[in-house]
């Protein structure tokens, strides 16, 4: 039973991990530059933005689906590029593209929290664009830490979209949400339990860390 559960729980934590450093790397850029920019179809993007965080993962989950699969659109190209369904990699893209508009969202909200007049400062001071960008950044990085905090959170209790894309096999894609719905189907609630517990306090560390960066959690 512990082979079995530290195998779950660190299969849990690379997965989403890793489609929490994928989802930033691309959605802290695309959300600084919908708050720092004036566009056209800037407000429609934002509207999708904000969709997509309330997006059914299940759904994600499908489109990842078909997307990956021999009659999907990627479904001619060779494995070597795009990943196989029913394995780390599928879900991996899958839980990125849950997290992604959190991450930008939240990031885009925090940078259009800074005061607008420090861009321009920057720019009287000889400062590039590159360099305004990443100072309005570290002005708004509680905001965008927070953005990241919201992402994992999103992603580590998600199970649609990984069942549907992993197939929860075991010691290949099983992860904690997929091990206690099986396991409670299998009746070994002792094990769906603790399972159950350690998912409980990783979105409860994920949640604290976020009201605190946020200043709503005060000590007494």
């Amino acid at each position: 039973m512990i082979p079995e559960f530290t195998e779950i729980v660190s299969l849990s934590l690379r997965i989403s991990g890793i489609a929490l450093v994928f989802s930033s790397l691309i959605g802290i850029p695309v959300g600084a530059l919908i708050g720092l920019n004036r566009f056209t179809g800037r407000k429609l993007i934002a509207v999708l933005l904000y969709t997509g965080m309330g997006f059914p993962p299940v759904v994600i989950g499908l489109f990842v689906y078909i997307l990956l699969s021999r009659n999907g659109p990627l479904g001619s190209l060779p494995y070597d590029f795009i990943p196989n369904l029913f394995t780390p990699g599928a879900m991996i893209l899958a839980q990125t593209i849950i997290s992604f508009p959190l991450v930008a969202g939240f990031t885009m909200a925090a940078v259009m929290g800074v005061d607008r007049s420090l861009r321009t400062q920057m720019f009287s001071l000889g400062a590039t664009k590159r360099q305004a960008t990443l100072t309005v950044l570290a002005e708004a990085r509680m905001g965008v830490i927070v953005a990241v905090v919201a992402g994992f959170g999103s992603i580590i209790s998600e199970v649609g979209a990984v069942m549907l894309v992993g197939g929860n096999i075991d010691g290949h894609t099983r992860v904690l949400t997929t091990a206690i719905v099986l396991e409670t189907r299998k009746g070994n609630f002792d094990l769906a339990l603790l399972l159950g517990a350690v998912l409980l306090l990783l979105t409860f560390m994920a949640n604290l860390i976020m009201l605190r960066l946020q200043g709503t959690v005060f000590d007494e």
